[in-house]
């Protein structure tokens, strides 16, 4: 996975999933419920989920899929358009 994650944020693990009797998935972030998938784009993230290699590249997995990666930057960004530091 090399340098994908070099703040080490997913090394807390906090991404979780559950899938229902209906095959949905719900995915957790810190606990909160952030995103359900359903039919075919739930069956895309299990196959991926079920074949990657260890937690970490499930962590990646839940991450990409939810929008929550590569945070942290924004803030700076904006706070420097805004001129303020």
């Amino acid at each position: 996975m090399g340098n994908i994650d070099n703040r080490g944020r997913l090394d807390e693990d906090p991404f979780s999933y559950r899938v229902t009797k209906d095959n949905t998935v719900l995915i957790e972030y810190k606990g909160k419920q952030v995103k359900i998938l359903k039919g075919k784009d739930a069956e895309k993230i299990l196959g991926k989920i079920n074949i990657a290699e260890d937690d970490k590249a499930v962590q990646l997995i839940l991450a990409k899929i939810t929008g929550n990666f590569k945070r942290g930057n924004e803030r700076i960004v904006n706070s420097k358009r805004n001129g303020s530091s």
